[in-house]
């Protein structure tokens, strides 16, 4: 089977719930958005060396999957969906990581190249939350989804500052 389908040509694509939208449907840009870091996040793995933080980014990425296919179901519900659970799960990892990295000013981001990169991840992961904001204001949007992302750019902030802090390079701004 060929992944040249031509069923998306005039351009619509289908959910995983059945529908067929629009390509620039709010619900397909939002995810198009978390398709987009889940690459970032792919690449960041290659740079980064520290065993933990490798480990973080692959469930990231476990959990984005279900993220978007969560956002990809509009009629049905989508049966891995983020739980209050995966929202405390990372918001505890988040407190976990800040007592090990304090901060003390405004950073100048990305004295590393395995930083840099966690900070794009974490521009998208913040474009993708605004994304997600305008579908839930046109439709309706799980809160823990809407919570989960939410944290997303903070955990990669923090996960980018940790290596910095381990390497000596954190920098603040004058």
């Amino acid at each position: 089977m060929s992944i040249v389908t031509a069923t998306g040509d005039q351009g619509q694509t289908s959910l995983f719930s059945g529908e067929r939208v629009w390509k620039d449907d709010l619900r397909v840009e939002a995810y198009g958005c978390l398709d987009e870091l889940d690459a970032h996040v792919a690449d960041a793995r290659h740079l980064v060396q520290d065993a933990r933080v490798l480990e973080i980014l692959e469930q990231i990425q476990n959990q984005l999957g279900r993220v978007m296919g969560q956002l990809a179901s509009r009629s049905a519900a989508f049966p891995k969906a983020i739980t209050t659970a995966d929202v405390q799960e990372i918001s505890s990892l988040i407190h976990s990581l800040e007592e090990k990295t304090p901060l003390h000013g405004l950073v100048i981001i990305g004295s590393l190249p395995a930083s840099a990169k966690l900070d794009i991840c974490r521009t998208i992961a913040r474009r993708a939350e605004r994304r997600i904001v305008s579908l839930a204001r046109a439709e309706s949007v799980a809160e823990e989804l809407l919570q989960y992302v939410n944290r997303l750019s903070d955990l990669f902030f923090i996960l980018a500052r940790g290596l910095e802090a381990a390497e000596g390079a954190i920098r603040y701004k004058q």
